[in-house]
């Protein structure tokens, strides 16, 4: 795994050019050439210099790629190394972890720890991967699945909802998992009222009756907060959407808009507005786990099996998202689809501790962003690895961005 990931991280930045490296100050973004001394940093500290009391490989390190210590804007004015040197010290961490692990007997320390570096660079990787796409560089290259898929036909699925009984379940993970984060814990009660809930994600065809109905220009539609950052974004369709809306932006070339493909890098603030629009809402994240997992607690909607290409669209199958009329064998026990993969899905409740909640080792994972500013975000998207996602796992980002694999599918009121 640690190979892997570190193969796949280099995959997504091994072309771009010095001057593509340089990006520019966003807040959303970080230095590319940062970023990847950052993720082999982060192996280092937990793998090395916190599980076994190794000294640093370089005794500058800190001061260069600790994100918890470094402000983000102040990243663009380190005296970083060359991507060279940068390259050198990412082939050091991993040579110097591997070498560490026994051959056939790792600790379950020495698991977590190596867990922990690979999911890290495996979320990072999902950033370069929209990074990429916010700064219109070339898309990426795809993993197993070949070439992108695009989007085709209207959806054949009929669409509609599945009805959810709801009940008491217990809401997030049970001990004995490989790696659980810390938000994940512990499985607790929770009760959800029958709701309906949509079998698809919201797709592109859906929205565009927003858009072309003025919903961005329709106050009624939008909270207090969503309609300040619409005002203040100038946002009138979709960030990648051309004006016509008759296509988007995919990385550097405009692509057909795909009417069965679900939207993605829509805002929390948008999807809120489409609901209400709609006449719809989003799910809480309870009521999203319960339709993906039912009430017997399904580790992936489907059941206990591991992903596979014929359930989930995970792992850079291809470069983008798949029809939500695909992946039949990938439904909840309610009749959802995409649950896990495709599109990450944007709830209504925001990022907090479940009960008796207790900080792990790497405390600035969760608990900073328990703030009531950040939503959580469900399922993982077409970018995420598969060993990475589950139902319980939880996402969060503040309720402005766009740029990341966000989308989101609504509930009757």
């Amino acid at each position: 795994m640690l190979a892997d990931s570190r193969r796949r991280t280099l995959e997504l930045v091994g072309d771009l050019t010095d001057e593509q490296m340089r990006v520019p100050l966003l807040a959303i973004i970080n230095p590319i050439i940062w970023e990847m001394g950052h993720v082999a940093w982060f192996q280092e500290k937990w793998a090395l210099r916190h599980l076994r009391g190794l000294e640093p490989i370089r005794p500058d390190a800190d001061s260069l790629w600790d994100s918890s210590a470094i402000p983000h804007d102040y990243r663009w004015e380190l005296p970083l190394p060359s991507r060279r040197e940068t390259l050198r010290y990412m082939e050091d961490v991993l040579e110097r972890v591997v070498e560490h692990l026994s051959q056939d007997n790792v600790t379950e320390e020495e698991a977590y720890f190596c867990w922990l570096a690979v999911m890290h660079e495996d979320m990072h990787g999902e950033a370069f991967t929209y990074t990429r796409q916010t700064l219109g560089y070339r898309s990426p290259v795809a993993g197993p699945g070949g070439p992108a898929r695009l989007g085709g036909a209207a959806p054949q699925h009929g669409g509609g909802d599945v009805e959810v009984p709801g009940g008491r379940f217990l809401l997030g993970a049970d001990p004995g998992e490989a790696f659980v984060f810390d938000n994940e814990k512990w499985a607790h009660r929770a009760e959800v009222e029958p709701f309906r809930m949509a079998r698809t994600p919201v797709t592109n065809g859906e929205f565009t009756g927003f858009v072309e109905e003025g919903g961005y220009q329709r106050r009624e539609f939008w909270s207090d907060a969503g309609w300040t950052w619409r005002e203040g974004a100038k946002a009138e369709r979709p960030v990648y959407w051309t004006a016509d809306g008759s296509g988007r932006r995919h990385y550097d070339r405009v692509v057909p808009l795909g009417e069965d493909l679900p939207i993605i890098h829509v805002n929390w603030y948008e999807a809120e507005a489409y609901c209400r629009w709609a006449g719809r809402r989003l799910p809480s994240e309870a009521e999203w786990e319960l339709a993906a997992s039912g009430l017997e607690r399904r580790k992936y909607p489907w059941g206990e099996e591991p992903p596979t290409p014929e359930r989930a669209w995970l792992d850079f199958r291809e470069v983008g998202c798949s029809s939500v009329d695909t992946l039949a064998a990938g439904e909840s026990p309610y009749g959802c689809r995409h649950m896990i993969g495709n599109a990450w899905e944007w709830t209504s409740t925001a990022f907090g501790k479940y009960p008796g909640f207790v900080v792990d080792p790497y405390k600035e994972y969760s608990e900073p962003w328990m703030d009531g500013e950040h939503m959580v975000l469900r399922g993982g998207c077409w970018a995420t690895r598969s060993r990475l996602i589950r139902n319980t796992w939880r996402n969060f980002y503040k309720r402005d961005r766009r740029d990341v694999f966000g989308g989101f599918r609504t509930c009757a009121l």
